[in-house]
């Protein structure tokens, strides 16, 4: 079971990760977001911002839905990511091992061509 102690570790072991300041967590790599803490807005009320649910950034349409059907216990999405590659993760739902795999892959799509994991 991973937790935003995790993700923060991971995030900041990668190159050139700048971590913004933040309600929770928010990583950028040449000033581009590859995972932050899950905005989750609920009509009527405001904007809460959830540590146990990362924001990963996926790269494409087709890896995004394969995450959803793939894992549906572990990813999810809402009506206000509808067309943006990118996924929320339920953190409890993985261990340190997938996690690292998931925030490096972020990066790498994030990253600049001459930076390197």
């Amino acid at each position: 079971m991973a937790d935003a102690d995790d993700v923060r570790r991971l995030a900041l072991a990668l190159p050139h990760v700048e971590e913004i300041d933040s309600e929770g967590f928010d990583f950028r790599v040449g000033n581009k977001g590859f995972v932050w803490s899950y905005p989750e807005r609920l009509p009527g009320k405001p904007r809460v911002i959830r540590t146990d649910v990362a924001v990963l950034y996926v790269g494409d349409e087709a890896e995004k839905q394969a995450l959803l059907l793939g894992e549906p216990e572990r990813f999810f999405t809402t009506p206000a990511y509808d067309g943006l590659p990118l996924v929320m993760l339920r953190l409890e739902t993985v261990d340190a091992e997938r996690l690292s795999e998931l925030v490096v892959d972020a990066w790498r799509m994030r990253a600049p061509e001459d930076l390197d994991a």
